[in-house]
């Protein structure tokens, strides 16, 4: 009874020094001051790499020495141009094959490429040097001769000029417009949606009509269709600044802060010299500012629950590592993104044991600071990693940490396909999923350490990203390899691989994750509609290269492990 007296008293005691701790650290939050920019300078898109122009007879030999049984470096392309070999996405488990489901049977060789592909390669190569040598019309007709069409052919609307006087509009188009008004002057609902309805789908380009449709939505409690009605008029008129404003103000009314910024970012980024380009600049702040206005004000109102739940595993188990833990995932919720992120990728790079090639490492980080350049995010210090695993694999830590495997390397066919991999993986950053994620599971993370398993549980919650959050990353992660000059199908050729292999796989709506079929599908859409390139610089020589160097590393590590596991 004593003992149980003085644990009760000590548990107390603790409870009351862990609210005043929190309460202290609460009040004497720093500013968060913007990271620098990493030590790394950007390379920029226009620069020609020398093995483009240069090399192209050496890749050609290396690639028919693959043919050989000892070639064990080879670049393999595949025979579909627009698919990856066996790629998969980032936040999905490798598929086992029949023929090694043992992770320690040795893989099979992989197939030497026909004649046909290595002329395939090198017309990609001579494509390339005529994208960079500014002889575009030349390598866009290389391009078309050697790319498939979409599995789905998608004709584009043809893009009519915006109209914002309805006096421009037809005289169909503006019987409709005198109907909705007198909807709304005689406030009858279905008088007013209908014939709005019918003119955003027949009359796009009328700005008006989409604002005015998008608010009437709001007006009747329909704010998820008024943002999809602002969200595809804005994908079809991005440069319409009236329009994007009405979007920005609906996202900031549904607290959709974070995509309140990106949306006046994007504007003013890709449109610098619009006179109202400083003032997209910020908007884009201001709702940043209040994002993390608000993701403070929920980790605050988390805290003392975090430490008395963690007080709680000390009065149960007797261990302080329970309150620590509680404490100190508080204290860095509350430093921020950064913080998160610095921490994190401090432990994995002591954990991992990532490549040091300066070669490879210089390729990932060039690709990861050119999306990252144009992705609207400047307060974070990205820093991109390689890890010696052969699947095709990535993650995203909050703030801009990311690591790739260098499987993602061997297994995609072109610089702008591993671009798409890691604009995907920047998105969640940029758009702060993991962190969103980090904050709602911090609670749940910090219950579960007590039940079986429980650390487990926390986990998965933490990084199972939502099927919205996957759609967006693949969204603007397309939006960022067409920024930065790539060929807009780079991630939709990964999820074309990935459809194929997922034919055992179970149902989309079985998942929490976009299926491979509805992935390809809703890109080549995007793609489509928005009418992106997808006749542009591929990157296939260079990448070609340090592929082999990557295939030459990851051979070497398992050679090593195998002696070392003899001896």
């Amino acid at each position: 009874m004593k003992r149980t007296r003085k644990s009760l008293l000590l548990a107390l005691n603790w409870v009351l020094l862990s609210i005043g701790t929190t309460i202290l650290i609460i009040l004497t939050q720093p500013t968060p001051v913007p990271a620098q920019a990493p030590a790394s300078s950007t390379i920029e898109t226009t620069s020609t790499p020398k093995t483009e122009t240069s090399k192209a007879q050496q890749l050609e030999d290396a690639l028919q020495r693959s043919a050989t049984p000892e070639a064990t470096a080879a670049p393999q392309p595949s025979p579909n141009p627009e698919a990856t070999e066996q790629s998969k996405p980032t936040e999905t488990q490798p598929t086992p094959s029949p023929e090694n489901n043992d992770p320690n049977k040795p893989s099979a060789e992989e197939p030497a490429p026909t004649p046909e592909e290595v002329a395939r390669q090198l017309k990609f190569i001579e494509a390339d040097r005529l994208y960079l040598a500014g002889q575009i019309p030349e390598a866009e007709k290389l391009y078309r001769e050697i790319k498939q069409p979409f599995t789905k052919i998608i004709k584009p609307q043809e893009l009519k000029p915006a109209i914002l006087d309805p006096a421009q509009l037809s005289p169909a188009g503006k019987v409709y417009w005198r109907e909705a008004e007198a909807g709304i002057a005689s406030k009858l609902q279905t008088r007013t949606l209908v014939p709005l309805k019918l003119l955003v789908e027949q009359y796009p380009e009328f700005i008006l009509g989409n604002i005015r449709y998008a608010e009437v939505l709001k007006q009747y409690d329909r704010p998820k269709e008024a943002l999809d009605v602002l969200e595809r008029a804005s994908s079809l008129y991005p440069d319409q600044p009236e329009l994007t404003k009405v979007r920005i103000a609906a996202l900031a009314k549904e607290k959709k802060w974070m995509e309140a910024s990106l949306a006046a970012r994007q504007f003013a980024i890709l449109n610098p010299n619009h006179p109202q380009a400083p003032e997209f600049t910020n908007l884009a702040e201001e709702n940043l500012k209040r994002y993390k206005s608000y993701i403070r004000g929920e980790i605050r109102g988390n805290a003392i629950a975090n430490i008395i739940t963690g007080t709680l595993g000390y009065a149960v188990t007797g261990s302080l590592l329970g309150p620590f833990s509680a404490l100190d995932s508080t204290i860095m919720l509350l430093r921020g993104e950064e913080s998160i992120g610095e921490s994190v990728a401090k432990q994995a790079k002591k954990q991992l044991d990532l490549i040091k090639d300066e070669t490879v490492v210089g390729y990932v980080n060039e690709i990861g600071q050119k999306l990252a350049k144009v992705a609207g995010r400047n307060e974070f210090k990205y820093e991109f990693f390689v890890i010696p695993e052969e699947s095709l694999n990535a993650f995203a830590l909050p703030g801009g940490k990311i690591f790739v495997n260098a499987g993602a390397i061997a297994k995609t066919n072109s610089e702008a396909e591993l671009a798409g991999l890691i604009g995907h993986e920047l998105s969640h950053v940029v758009l702060s999923h993991g962190f969103q994620l980090v904050t709602q599971g911090n609670l749940i993370s910090n219950v579960t350490q007590y039940l079986p398993f429980g650390g487990t549980v926390g986990q998965l919650f933490a990084f199972s990203y939502s099927r919205d959050m996957e759609r967006q990353a693949d969204t603007l992660g397309t939006r960022l390899i067409v920024a930065t000059g790539y060929a807009a199908d780079g991630l939709r050729n990964l999820m074309a691989t990935l459809e194929k292999q997922q034919k055992n796989a179970p149902p989309t709506w079985l998942s929490s994750h976009p299926g491979g079929k509805e992935r390809v599908s809703y890109l080549e859409e995007l793609i489509s509609r928005s009418k992106y390139n997808r006749y542009a610089y591929e990157g296939v020589g260079r990448h070609t290269e340090i592929k082999a160097k990557v295939k030459q590393l990851l051979k070497e590590k398992k050679e090593r492990k195998e002696k070392k596991q003899d001896s």
